[in-house]
């Protein structure tokens, strides 16, 4: 049984839109718009067991709830990189530790796992579509061993906006067979790093044709697609997420369907080659 204190015999395990109960244990500001929100349940556990890119409904009582990327996940906790963009995700980042949630899943089919394993994978991302390639970067370094070689490109719009600075400046460059590339949009007091938009950096770097993860804007994708073709990476072997608007996480409210496939049931990960079968919705 869940701690839930509705006063009705139910186990939330069997019912999918039925929140847990949990708390917040501790907020980091990762840049002046965007926080990452440590949860456990009441009971100091890990609510899910999710898949790297899996999803998790989040909720505030009497505010209401919305679909976040889980980052990364601890023994006890589960971890959401939460842009403030809205009336939820703002009054999200005025909580504070101890402050209570709801929160239900893993939503979504998550990066192919066994696709990269026994493989050097390319990792691409953009401001906060950092958070759900974090996830697989995350997975990929406690299993170590499953994968080759780790690269890491990542472009924000300033020094600020750079999400998960202790990862990319600290934890991963110093992380064997792994390497890690930055850039911001344009140059700034104090930064000593690449200056220039993402797509192209790719294009400088002109990396071999392999496994790669693409999450970011909509035009940071549009931009680095035709690159990655120049460069000869073949459709398959690229995957990206989805971020479209999801309410019920179980595909019966039609929200976030593309054709006859839902972003929280069939997604949020496809392959470039699945992508081109669908709509141009997206």
């Amino acid at each position: 049984m869940s701690n839930c204190t509705c006063g009705h015999e139910h186990d939330h395990a069997a019912n999918a839109l039925i929140p847990v109960r949990a708390k917040v244990i501790n907020i980091v500001e990762e840049t002046p718009d965007t926080k990452t929100f440590f949860i456990s349940t009441l009971d100091d556990q890990k609510p899910f067991d999710p898949e790297p890119g899996q999803l998790g409904m989040l909720s505030l009582p009497n505010v209401g709830e919305a679909m976040f990327s889980v980052t990364n996940k601890g023994e006890k906790h589960l971890e959401m990189a939460i842009k403030a963009v809205g009336q939820l995700t703002n009054v999200l980042h005025e909580i504070e530790v101890g402050q209570e949630v709801g929160i239900r899943g893993p939503y979504g089919n998550g990066f192919p796992l066994d696709f990269f394993k026994g493989k050097d994978i390319l990792f691409i991302g953009g401001g906060i579509g950092l958070a759900p390639v974090r996830s697989l970067i995350m997975h990929c370094l406690r299993n170590r061993e499953d994968y080759g070689k780790l690269t890491v490109v990542y472009g924000a719009r300033s020094q600020a906006d750079l999400c998960f600075k202790e990862d990319l400046f600290t934890n991963w460059p110093k992380t064997p067979n792994m390497e890690v590339f930055i850039t911001i949009d344009n140059k700034e007091e104090g930064w000593d790093g690449h200056v220039g938009f993402v797509p192209a950096y790719v294009e400088e770097l002109a990396p071999k044709p392999q496994a790669t993860v693409l999450c970011g804007p909509p035009v940071m994708i549009k931009f680095t697609l035709p690159v990655l073709e120049k460069l000869n990476f073949a459709d398959k072997d690229i995957i990206t997420t989805l971020e479209m608007r999801m309410k019920c996480g179980i595909g019966k409210c039609g929200r976030c369907n593309i054709g006859s496939k839902y972003v929280c049931l069939d997604g949020p990960v496809f392959s470039v080659e699945e992508l081109k079968d669908l709509p141009p919705e997206y």
